[in-house]
């Protein structure tokens, strides 16, 4: 079953992968940094751990609010099985496929085309 805590492998992405700490995330979003945590779980966002601090990736974030479709994107993969590290590599590994990176696509409002992607490795 995929795992839906935080992600403890800090390799997972690459150190130029901007961050924001959960604290930064709520502040963001204008929520308790506890909602922060209920999000990962319910698959609205992904976080990990670099450098002992639970982090989230800040491609994850279109302004105050989070890109449209990465949740359901996440949700999607994590109910074909993926895990939580496979679904941040998969997210930040170019696609032929796409042109870029699926959380490019995401931001860039091509959410459909990504979760098309998403299906079709899910299932």
């Amino acid at each position: 079953m995929a795992s839906c805590a935080v992600v403890n492998d800090v390799s997972v992405l690459s150190e130029d992968v901007a961050t924001l700490s959960a604290e930064d995330v709520a502040q963001l979003l204008s929520i308790p940094t506890s909602r922060v945590a209920q999000l990962v779980r319910d698959g609205q966002l992904l976080s990990f751990r670099r450098d002992k601090d639970v982090v989230v990736p800040a491609d994850f974030f279109d302004g105050e609010e989070i890109v449209k479709g990465l949740s359901g994107t996440i949700i999607l993969l994590r109910d074909g099985g993926y895990t939580d590290v496979e679904i941040l590599r998969w997210l930040y590994e170019h696609d032929e496929s796409l042109p870029g990176t699926p959380v490019e696509q995401l931001k860039a409002g091509r959410h459909r085309e990504v979760k098309r992607r998403a299906q079709a490795m899910a299932f």
